[in-house]
């Protein structure tokens, strides 16, 4: 495995044979960090351990058992409360003694290294309840510019980055030395499936924030209108699939004199470990959109975008271009010079 970066990975309750602790011992030396979310506790990802009101009533011993064992690999650990919307609790003093008695508790019971958040107000409770907790301000959150950065300092000890800006080497530059200035660290978010500046983004998250109640229900339909599951479902916005903010695990070495971590996801993957692999050795054979999440392979089926097909040019022309994709062709060309796979 090459040196260098090392990863932030997301835990899974798996529900086979092999558990989220067998992939992370075997690629221990390049993890540092596992990220979870507490049990039915909303976060930027559906429940653990409800599914539509059935219980699984294991879940709090298997997921403490791996954190555990997370902690004696020297594997940092990163609690995820980082759901966009609260309801009706968001201002309240219910919500900030809720995360003081999950904090108190898991600091007994596993240890925490540091929390993502995107609420100011859950941030505001950490800060002065638990100083010596790291604060990161989650992906979600859209921080990329310095002013957005400057507005939440006293409430974040790190950033993940605007994910848009993820092939903008200038604009982190700029993040960078100004998170170096001023203490704070910062990172980027890989692999993500998501379309850039997706319009549906907030709406998408807060529904994803209050998915018990919302699948609950009788809905008038299972996609949301405009989001990226209904807008692949036309063949010839496929392409656009290039023009996101995803990194090519063969690329992800030209990131290491910025991110010393880099977060991967694979909370929801249905292969976790092969997109970890992927990551850790810099190199990928199949289908691109297999180690994405969220990943659109299954809109595509059966073609596939591979990515032992891009062109040797691909992250020079990706990452030093104009931005401008109404007038650019060169995702398109690629795309099409595939031939789908």
């Amino acid at each position: 495995m090459a040196d260098g970066i090392k990863f932030s990975v997301g835990y899974q309750l798996m529900d086979e044979e092999k558990i989220f602790l067998d992939i992370v011992k075997k690629f221990r030396k390049k993890i540092d960090e596992v990220y979870f979310a507490w049990l039915n506790l909303p976060s930027g990802r559906g429940p653990i351990a409800d599914k539509i009101g059935y219980i699984n009533w294991e879940a709090q011993k298997q997921i403490e058992y791996e954190l555990k064992q997370f902690k004696k690999l020297g594997i940092k650990l990163n609690l995820l409360l980082n759901a966009s919307c609260w309801g009706d609790l968001s201002l309240s003093t219910v919500l900030a003694n809720n995360v003081i008695s999950i904090i108190d508790y898991l600091g007994q019971e596993t240890g925490i290294d540091s929390i993502t958040a995107f609420s100011p107000v859950i941030a505001y409770t950490i800060k002065k309840n638990f100083p010596d907790i790291e604060i990161r301000a989650s992906v979600n959150m859209r921080i990329g510019t310095i002013t957005a950065m400057e507005q939440i300092a006293e409430l974040f000890d790190s950033f993940v980055m605007q994910r848009e800006y993820n092939r903008d080497f200038q604009r982190i530059e700029i993040l960078k030395n100004w998170c170096k200035k001023n203490g704070k660290k910062l990172s980027i978010l890989a692999n993500s499936g998501c379309i850039n500046f997706c319009p549906v983004q907030t709406f998408h998250d807060n529904v994803i924030s209050h998915e018990i109640e919302v699948f609950s229900k009788t809905n008038i339909m299972k996609d949301i209108p405009g989001n990226c599951w209904t807008y692949y479902k036309k063949r010839e916005n496929w392409n656009t699939l290039l023009c996101n903010s995803w990194i090519r695990p063969e690329d992800i070495h030209y990131y290491a004199d910025f991110f010393p971590v880099v977060k991967l996801a694979t909370r929801i993957n249905p292969e976790p470990e092969k997109v970890i692999e992927a990551y850790c050795i810099e190199k990928y054979k199949g289908n691109l959109l297999d180690i994405l999440e969220p990943s659109h392979s299954g809109l595509l089926f059966p073609y596939i975008i591979d990515n032992t097909k891009f062109p040797d040019d691909w992250f020079l022309k990706s990452t030093d271009c104009g931005k401008n994709c109404e007038e650019c062709c060169y995702c398109k060309d690629v795309f099409v010079q595939q031939k789908y796979g």
